[in-house]
């Protein structure tokens, strides 16, 4: 891993799948503004999912290869591992965090941490509720957005129908980070 300062910056404040919205002290967090899907079922969730598309950030920028590992612990809460490729500096970095339910677990609303005790907001906002092989993710803004598959190549048609439900939201598409992955050397 890097030590340079962007790499500390992405390492605090990362999220893809981990994501963060306004950051705000444990106990501030407020509703979302995008709720999440109902009938949210973690265990599904967890695994890997590949960052397709986002609008941009800085604990993001340059990156390729984006990647998200999400884990539930026994408490309920969820262990989040976010890795990006630095081509220019040819390492991973990688960022650890924590994400927990603001409420019941059935909704897909969570706040995530990397740097405690700031927390950012993570809705799944669209789910494929058949086969968890594809969500869109919101913070708790307009600032915030990815679209993540279980494959680092996601339909298109099913890419163009997340994105006009963002629209429809008042994302600011122009914006759009599309992310490339096969570049870093294997995994």
């Amino acid at each position: 891993m890097r030590s340079s300062a962007s790499a500390l910056l992405f390492r605090a404040a990362a999220s893809v799948l981990a994501a963060a919205s306004s950051l705000l002290p444990a106990g501030c967090a407020s509703a979302p503004r995008f709720p999440g899907v109902g009938d949210f079922d973690a265990p599904r969730y967890q695994g890997r999912w590949y960052e397709i598309a986002r609008l941009p950030n800085s604990f993001e920028e340059g990156l390729t290869d984006i990647s998200a590992e999400y884990e539930l612990r026994e408490d309920g809460t969820l262990s989040v591992v976010n890795r990006g490729w630095d081509p220019e500096d040819r390492e991973w970095d990688e960022a650890h965090g924590s994400a927990r339910f603001r409420g019941d677990a059935r909704t897909a609303e969570l706040r995530v941490t990397f740097f405690w005790p700031f927390y950012g907001g993570y809705n799944v906002i669209e789910l494929d509720r058949e086969g968890y092989r594809w969500s869109l993710v919101a913070g708790d803004d307009t600032d915030y957005l990815w679209l993540l598959a279980r494959e680092p190549k996601l339909d298109p048609a099913v890419e163009e129908s997340l994105l006009a439900k963002a629209r429809e939201l008042g994302f600011d598409l122009s914006r759009l980070v599309r992310v490339p992955h096969g570049v870093a050397p294997g995994r």
